[in-house]
This record gives C-alpha cells, sequence and structure tokens, in this order.
C-alpha cells in the first residue's frame, strides 16, 4: 500500500498499520482493540459510532503519525515521546505497541481512564509504555524527544501547557482534524513559521501540525 495513499476503509486501515508492525505488534493492537471496545461499555472512551470503523479513525490515525521521524532514528535517547491528554491512548498507546525501542509517557488526568491504560500496559507488556495519572502543569518537568496530542488543548494553549517539556529539538505531531489550518494560522507570525500542516490520511479534510 502506498505509504501517502488515503486510508478510507478498514481493509486499507489494517494494510496501513500492518506496514508499521511486526506480528508480534499486531496481536498486540487486535488485542488493545478488543480491550478498548470492551472498557466502551463501562466507559465513554470513544464514540459508538466510531467502534465499527475504529481501525481508521483510532489505530491507522495514530500510526501515521510514525511518518514524521524516521524508522532507524536514534534520537529516541534524547527523551521519551509524550502524549498529552491520551484518553483511550491515542497516539500513545498506539506509538508503543508500533515501537516498543520507543520510550513513550503517556499524560491522562482522568481516573477511570489511567486506570484503563494501566491495565492495558500490563496485559500487552508495553515496558517501554508509562502512564501518569496527574494533570500535565503538576508533572514535573523533562526533555521529550516527541510531542504529540490529539485532543487535548486548543494548539495555542499546548504550546504553552507544553514548552517545559519542549527543547529546541523537540519535534512537534499534533492531529489537530479539521481545524489544523485554522488553528495553525492563529499562531503569532514568529512561532507558526517553525510549523507546517500535513494532510492526514484518514480524512482528507483534517490536517497534523507538525514541527519535526
Amino acid at each position: 500500500m502506498n505509504p501517502d495513499r488515503s486510508i478510507e476503509s478498514e481493509v486499507d486501515a489494517r494494510r496501513y498499520v500492518a506496514q508499521w508492525a511486526d506480528k508480534a505488534g499486531m496481536k498486540r493492537l487486535e488485542r488493545f482493540v478488543d480491550m478498548l471496545l470492551a472498557e466502551n461499555r463501562q466507559q465513554n472512551l470513544i464514540s459508538r459510532p466510531s467502534e465499527a470503523h475504529i481501525w481508521r479513525r483510532h489505530i491507522a490515525d495514530s500510526a501515521q503519525l510514525l511518518r514524521y521521524v524516521s524508522r532507524e532514528t536514534t534520537e529516541a535517547s534524547r527523551g521519551p515521546w509524550l502524549d498529552l491528554g491520551t484518553g483511550a491512548g491515542f497516539p500513545g498507546m498506539v506509538i508503543a505497541i508500533l515501537r516498543p525501542d520507543f520510550r513513550t509517557v503517556l499524560v491522562e488526568s482522568r481516573a477511570r481512564r489511567v486506570e484503563f491504560l494501566k491495565n492495558c500496559t500490563a496485559e500487552l507488556d508495553l515496558a517501554n509504555c508509562t502512564v501518569i495519572g496527574e494533570r500535565l502543569e503538576r508533572i514535573e518537568p523533562f526533555e521529550s524527544w516527541v510531542i504529540s496530542a490529539r485532543a487535548f488543548a486548543p494548539l495555542e494553549k499546548l504550546l504553552r501547557l507544553s514548552a517545559p517539556f519542549s527543547t529546541k529539538a523537540t519535534h512537534y505531531i499534533l492531529p489537530k482534524g479539521r481545524s489544523a489550518k485554522h488553528e495553525w494560522e492563529q499562531l503569532k507570525p514568529s512561532i507558526r513559521k517553525v510549523f507546517h500542516v500535513e494532510r492526514s490520511l484518514t480524512d482528507d479534510e483534517a490536517g497534523i501540525i507538525v514541527r519535526a
């Protein structure tokens, strides 16, 4: 499958994700999906309509962020991949599953979601994944190699809150849906020039704000 081709179906999504995963990774993703769907009956992790499209809407939508880091990168030694407001584990849990060589830190303040995420890391044996159940403002800052956030906060607020965890070398990979271009345009010119908007493979009208 062309890595830049739009992902239009569940079949497309599975094929796309398989390009990033080995057999063990795909098995972990299958198990993660099963756990998520079961937990979605207990708490609202994803919308019920999106369950039927979970591989396109959530798994592949997260996996595509790996396009913006090298497969052979050694930069992970500079710090973890920090995922803010990870919610049900998107994109952070998917990244942790697909790249066990990346240290990942998932930040989520809602207690029931934190419990679910910690259960997933234990069940899936993800030694590379740490879940922090706290508001970002209360966490002792550390340098991050990548910062991602799918539905954490408006862009300007997100950049302000994440600044203590960022260096000049930190990559930002921020799926912002259909508001991406508008939010990018609202940044001060001096900040806007270091970011750009990429097209999402899972929604032609959605964008990903990147500093890589």
